[in-house]
């Protein structure tokens, strides 16, 4: 008996790929591999023709052995009967027929064997002999043709090597480009954060994020901006204080604010103004009821359902009027008792440093004094003398242990919650009149006082009046701080009084100036 062994690379095929990948037609194939998949092709097909030969061989070999075994037992069976004659003269047939099932099996393996070269070799083809379509066959005489097929699969080898390395360059560019996107991705990302988180101790919340922008423009770019994206207005001292910051951020969104107005005065007072803008709704007082009717209204007190009272010492206003009847240092002391001081303030000239309304209006041509600022006016008493005299005064003020904001507007008058940091929210050239009464002292930097008063010169119109009212320093700063200052700016002096604060003893060297100072026309 004959075994043939076929030597498979069974790390690259298993069975059923092999057996699958045979029966795919060659043109279905990777061109450069063809050779190689006839190759395996022939290889499996060859094992599966020795499998089923040795199978039937297998299955021969038994039948044959069994009919001589039976024709050996018959024959000893014939000898047991005692015919020798017949044992010895049928013993040599017994012999030929193994020899010839033998020889048989021998040629049948050998003509199997032979067939299965002839018609996988190619060989077939010559003869006109097809199996099939795509019968895989191997050029055992045509060494020549083999030779070509290898050479052309070592070219296209070659080939697609050469194309291999050209892409692997290609996926190393593309590999290069992409990485450098990314540095660029993560430090674009890195940027705009800085943008937001560079002046912060830490990340800032979401809401403070939100609150200080940048926001997209719906439309995009736009020209009144200049830009594409809006920034809301935060005070540039606001990151100096991000805790208290996002505790004023920290509310129910689209909720009731919590009642913090002095802690939010507080941030505004360190540097932190504007404020951001809150997405929340300040409390409604309790059995809130309507003003009184102006003009009215200018000299009553408000009703105390006006308001919360939850910021303030006093809890109601017979609290504030009462207050300046007692020990203690409040700012604007005794403001809230409109029938005490406030009454007769500003109504006549008392002194040099107490100027007139009517007097300084009669300096301008009847008429042309329409509107004006107050800044730090406390609960709006100037606004309303002037009122009465039909001009708008818009009031500024802080609440000081006190609703002031709240008591101007119900005198029917214009407050700003404003502090004397902020640049003045006019434009160049607009207001007719400026007042200031104790705010603009020396308690004030002096740089920063220069600019206040070249903020005022900016908005008051040419020809406008400066009414600087009750302006405190010491006597030795006078003259070697402040007048140079005025000078620098360029008021023309309508009027200049100074004189001294002897309420605390002539020793204390303190000094009042009031002044009346026009912008000049040209």
């Amino acid at each position: 008996m004959c075994t043939c062994i076929v030597s498979v690379p069974t790390s690259r095929l298993s069975t059923q790929e092999a057996i699958l990948y045979t029966n795919t037609p060659p043109s279905l194939h990777d061109p450069l591999a063809s050779s190689q998949a006839k190759l395996v092709q022939n290889a499996f097909i060859t094992l599966k023709v020795s499998l089923i030969i040795g199978t039937f061989l297998t299955s021969i070999h038994p039948i044959s052995s069994l009919l001589v075994n039976k024709s050996k037992k018959e024959a000893y069976r014939g000898k047991d009967m005692g015919s020798k004659d017949y044992d010895s003269s049928r013993k040599p047939s017994y012999q030929h027929a193994a020899t010839r099932s033998k020889i048989k099996i021998l040629l049948l393996l050998v003509l199997t064997n032979a067939l299965s070269i002839f018609l996988f070799s190619g060989s077939g083809s010559a003869f006109g002999v097809k199996f099939w379509r795509y019968a895989p066959s191997v050029h055992v005489w045509d060494s020549e043709k083999l030779m070509l097929e290898l050479n052309t699969t070592r070219a296209r080898l070659s080939d697609s090597q050469s194309q291999l390395s050209a892409l692997h360059n290609q996926l190393s560019t593309a590999n290069s480009l992409l990485e450098t996107l990314i540095a660029d991705t993560k430090r674009f990302d890195q940027d705009s954060n800085n943008k937001q988180t560079g002046m912060w101790a830490r990340e800032p919340s979401e809401e403070l994020k939100l609150a200080m922008g940048p926001h997209k423009l719906p439309l995009g770019f736009t020209p009144n901006l200049g830009s594409d994206e809006l920034f809301p207005t935060l005070g540039q001292a606001c990151h100096k204080f991000q805790d208290e910051l996002e505790k004023y951020l920290d509310y129910p969104v689209g909720g009731v604010c919590f009642s913090d107005d002095i802690f939010a005065q507080r941030l505004m007072l360190k540097g932190c103004e504007p404020l951001p803008r809150r997405r929340c709704k300040p409390p409604t007082p309790a059995g809130y009821v309507e003003p009184h009717p102006y003009p009215e209204s200018l000299w009553s007190i408000p009703a105390d359902t006006s308001i919360t009272w939850d910021p303030y010492t006093c809890k109601n206003y017979a609290c504030l009027v009462d207050r300046g009847n007692h020990p203690g240092s409040y700012d604007c002391k005794d403001c809230f008792n409109l029938f005490g001081r406030e009454k007769d303030r500003w109504m006549r000239e008392t002194s040099e440093l107490d100027y007139s309304i009517d007097g300084v209006l009669e300096l301008k041509p009847k008429g042309t004094i329409r509107i004006g600022l107050d800044i730090g006016g406390g609960s709006g008493t100037f606004a309303a003398r002037m009122s009465e005299r039909n001009i708008t005064i818009v009031t500024t003020s802080m609440n000081f242990d006190g609703p002031f904001n709240s008591f101007i507007a119900s005198r029917g008058l214009i407050s700003m919650h404003l502090s004397v940091a902020h640049r003045l929210p006019f434009f160049d050239n607009t207001l007719d009149i400026v007042h200031s009464m104790h705010v603009l002292s020396n308690w004030i930097p002096d740089v920063m006082l220069e600019f206040t008063l070249y903020d005022i010169y900016r908005v008051l119109r040419p020809g406008g009046l400066f009414w600087l009212d009750h302006f405190f320093c010491i006597g030795t700063q006078l003259n070697s701080t402040y007048v140079p200052i005025f000078e620098r700016i360029g008021f023309k002096q309508i009027r200049w009084n100074a004189g001294r604060k002897l309420d605390r003893g002539i020793e204390m060297n303190e000094w009042y100036l009031s002044a009346l100072l026009e912008k000049p026309i040209s």
